[in-house]
């Protein structure tokens, strides 16, 4: 990756959940609040602003969250696909080519307030997704899961432990909107909603504000919170869609995660903790795979021991995730991230903890990884 290296400063949420009578840009806007007084800086030092509109809405644009931030930055703009890693990314290339210094990310929404239904097909072929019964992102997971059951016999009970152990999470996660017990037994019980996947498997829908301030580390070692720098990142897309080969196992996942471990100089042994889109549990079995974190196939029994659970050797979405927190496409796992690296994660932080990967896909499309740690050099 180019220089100079970025950091993230400072980060901001808000409560998860159901908010009513909050906008999608007031939760932003409060989350921006808490970022920038986080880093430490004075609200006139944010030259640079990146918002994501929240899925299936129009709302939290650049025009609608200037005037409420009250800031003309040099550099503004908003990505459509409300997900953390892309906005990160795009926040890096812009501090990198000069546009900007400091950097305000910024994500709102009210999908559970507004009750704003997700059981739609999205994406370059969605009109053949709807012909072919799969209205929501179930569907091809489900797919997906059938595909992996059959090359490498993962059973349901295997794919149930990414849900139990998130619930796990949870429950040490004051904002959590899932905090009940769940075990394994408990999960099993419940029916299918789209066979073999239960509501466990899904995500949350929820309402809140997630907010970042980035820059270059070196800056950010002025400021007021130890900085979290951006040891490497990786983007891939399959925009191809249908055409690609085996296109549910998303082999593509492969190419992300080489160039992320080859541009921060990490691999996998030096991850501590795992932050992987949890849109369905099927996305965090592929991914563990497809990071190096065990072989191709056996996901099923890295789950099953008990790796990704607390005290285990891979803690993976210790926030409890989009499946058992909140559903903020990847914001609040780039915000536990960033706890857990500087130390202040409470009763679920992982002791030691000094390399994390943060891994988001927008479902079947396209991906993309950060490498993020405490240390300036891997």
């Amino acid at each position: 990756m180019s220089s100079p290296r970025i950091a993230i400063a400072g980060i901001g949420a808000t409560e998860q959940g159901e908010l009513p009578g909050q906008s999608a840009e007031l939760l932003a806007t409060r989350a921006a609040r808490i970022a920038i007084e986080d880093a430490g800086i004075d609200r006139g030092e944010i030259d640079g602003l990146i918002t994501c509109k929240a899925p299936l809405t129009s709302h939290g644009t650049d025009e609608a969250m200037g005037p409420l931030l009250g800031i003309n930055p040099r550099y503004s703009t908003t990505l459509d696909y409300g997900m953390a890693a892309f906005s990160l990314h795009l926040a890096a290339m812009a501090i990198n080519s000069g546009f900007a210094r400091t950097v305000l990310l910024t994500y709102g929404t009210t999908a559970r307030s507004e009750r704003i239904g997700f059981s739609r097909p999205i994406g370059g072929s969605s009109y053949w997704a709807a012909l072919s019964g799969f209205l929501h992102v179930a569907g091809p997971a489900a797919m997906a899961m059938r595909r992996h059951m059959h090359l490498y016999g993962t059973t349901e009970e295997q794919l149930g432990w990414v849900s139990v152990a998130q619930r796990e999470w949870a429950q040490r996660n004051p904002r959590a909107v899932f905090r009940h017990d769940m075990s394994i037994e408990d999960y099993l019980a419940m029916p299918y909603i789209v066979e073999p996947l239960r509501r466990p498997d899904l995500t949350v829908i929820s309402d809140g504000g997630v907010a970042m301030v980035v820059t270059s580390s070196e800056r950010a070692r002025d400021l007021a919170q130890k900085p979290v720098n951006v040891l490497g990142m990786a983007q891939q897309s399959a925009i191809r869609n249908e055409q690609n080969e085996d296109k549910l196992m998303r082999p593509w996942l492969g190419d992300i995660a080489r160039d992320v471990y080859q541009t921060s100089g990490t691999a996998p042994g030096d991850v501590d903790i795992a932050y992987l889109q949890d849109g369905t549990s099927v996305w965090v079995l592929q991914m563990l795979e497809a990071y190096g974190f065990c072989a191709p196939g056996e996901a099923g029994p890295f789950l099953t021991e008990g790796n990704t659970r607390p005290g285990g050797s891979l803690p993976v979405n210790t926030n409890g995730g989009q499946l058992s927190e909140s559903y903020t496409h990847n914001w609040m796992h780039l915000y536990e991230a960033v706890t857990q690296l500087r130390g202040q994660a409470g009763d679920r932080q992982v002791a030691g903890a000094e390399v994390a990967l943060h891994a988001q896909t927008h479902d079947f499309w396209k991906g993309a990884a950060t490498i993020l740690s405490t240390r300036d050099e891997a």
